[in-house]
């Protein structure tokens, strides 16, 4: 039986990676709507002045936890500290992400094991953490935000993509599992959203300084896509309870391609969109898009 739609007004909601980018303009969004917050972040300047922003003239309640979500101790005591401050949580969005650039060669294991842990890990210990807890119960809803890098994987983001697979296959079974209990689950699959994904991205140690600098930069110049426009449309997909949404042409463009050409993507991708060729630390000719 369908779920039926997801009611904001008075739900409380939590949001991670909510200091810039998407998860900025989720906050904003989901107070206009009515909804109670609480934000997480590493960065803590950054989080409050967000906080102070997203609560001004709004009569919602907005709280703030800073937590390094590559830290396995510091997810579980979020956890348990949300459980203490919000028995119910009426939606979860696990949007924070991180980014290294480099061959998977070039990674060091601490650098590939981090990009695991925030983007992967973590989205599953506070799923573990609030539903064991009892927190997300029927009427429910939990988002986690996968890429279009959790529908194709380009050369020089093997630890990007893993992570994003990874999430959107834990995603999609917890949609199944969840679903006949009156918990709605979505995977979102942003596709070249305006960010700071790049300007935070580390580029692997033994690349060097300044060809790494150049990839992201042509990284982020295909970054592109409104983040409020995407937040906009990732609630819609709460609202509608929606499975998988898929955020601006590139990610609709790529799911297809994948779909079409399961095992040759990339050849068409490199040709299609040379410019991307820098961000995934190939030469043009040999190049692909970013998500």
């Amino acid at each position: 039986m369908p779920l039926p739609p997801f009611r904001f007004d008075g739900a409380h909601a939590v949001v991670t990676g909510a200091a810039s980018g998407i998860g900025e303009q989720l906050a904003h969004r989901l107070a206009d709507r009515g909804a109670h917050l609480l934000l997480v972040d590493v960065d803590a300047e950054r989080l409050a002045a967000v906080a102070d922003h997203v609560a001004r003239g709004r009569d919602v309640t907005v709280r703030t936890e800073v937590a390094d979500l590559a830290d396995r101790d510091a997810v579980d005591a979020l956890a348990a500290r949300v459980l203490g401050l919000w028995p119910r949580v009426d939606l979860l969005v696990n949007n924070a992400g991180v980014a290294v650039g480099g061959r998977f060669t070039d990674l060091t294991a601490a650098e590939f094991d981090r990009v695991i842990a925030v983007n992967f890990a973590a989205p599953v210990a506070l799923c573990r953490g609030l539903l064991c807890g009892g927190a997300l119960g029927r009427g429910a809803h939990v988002v986690n935000v996968s890429s279009v890098f959790g529908l194709l994987a380009p050369p020089g983001q093997s630890a990007y993509a893993a992570s994003k697979f990874a999430l959107r296959g834990f995603t999609e079974a917890l949609r199944h599992e969840l679903e006949p209990l009156g918990v709605g689950v979505t995977s979102v699959h942003p596709g070249g959203v305006r960010t700071r994904i790049a300007a935070s991205a580390r580029p692997a140690t033994a690349l060097d300084p300044r060809q790494a600098a150049e990839d992201l930069a042509a990284f982020e110049r295909l970054l592109t896509y409104p983040p409020e426009r995407a937040a906009t449309r990732i609630l819609d997909g709460v609202r509608r309870r929606r499975g998988r949404v898929l955020v601006a042409p590139s990610a609709v463009a790529g799911d297809l391609l994948v779909r079409l050409l399961p095992g040759r993507y990339w050849d068409v991708v490199r040709r299609l969109v040379p410019a991307a060729g820098r961000a995934t630390g190939r030469a043009p000719e040999a190049a692909g898009p970013e998500g």
